[in-house]
């Protein structure tokens, strides 16, 4: 750990299938890299189509925050990415269970593919603890 960054880690997410941080803390926030719905335990993709991997997804989110002492009230910001965008309410219907008051601001994309043949990825910005 620098003076300037803290790397985020929590036992209770999917480990990185890559060479990166679960989450940076730097200048006052939380950078949660894309995160897809991969089971902590298994190392895949959770079964049940998007609405399941949409949950295994913000879950994952929400454990990194936890172990930098932040929730998902806390965030400011998220990215979604998706294969399909006509999956987007099932998506969109599962997201609105985890940010019910003030959701951070949002940008949904459709993209061709993800890593470990995820087909959504979420990418989320937050607060730290002594800023929020």
């Amino acid at each position: 750990m620098s003076g300037r960054k803290r790397v985020i880690t929590s036992p209770k997410a999917a480990l990185p299938i890559g060479p990166y941080s679960q989450a940076i803390q730097a200048g006052g926030f939380i950078f949660v890299a894309g995160e897809k719905g991969i089971d902590r335990t298994t190392g895949k993709i959770v079964p049940g189509g998007i609405a399941a991997e949409t949950r295994q997804t913000l879950e994952n989110i929400q454990a990194i925050l936890e172990a930098a002492g932040a929730t998902l009230d806390d965030a400011v910001s998220c990215t979604v990415h998706m294969v399909d965008l006509n999956e987007f309410a099932a998506m969109n219907q599962v997201y609105a269970e985890y940010f019910r008051e003030a959701p951070p601001g949002r940008t949904t994309v459709q993209v061709p593919a993800l890593p470990a043949g995820a087909r959504v990825e979420i990418t989320l910005t937050a607060m730290a603890p002594e800023h929020a």
